[in-house]
């Protein structure tokens, strides 16, 4: 499963981060930055979860 952000809809409120740190995680300039876009199968509910949660419905699942 490939984990996807919008950047023109994100706003960097860490959430995601918050949630999946191994994943996400914000640069020096507070932007996100997706460290492995690539992400096992076994993960994919809380993967679900992190995209739900998004403030800014910037993340996306393929």
């Amino acid at each position: 499963m490939r984990i996807k952000a919008d950047f023109d809809l994100c706003e960097s409120n860490a959430v995601c981060v918050g949630m999946a740190p191994d994943v996400f995680e914000l640069d020096d300039n507070d932007y996100l930055v997706i460290l492995s876009e690539e992400v096992d199968d076994a993960r994919a509910e809380e993967m679900r979860q992190v995209v739900a949660s998004c403030p800014r419905s910037a993340l996306s699942i393929e």
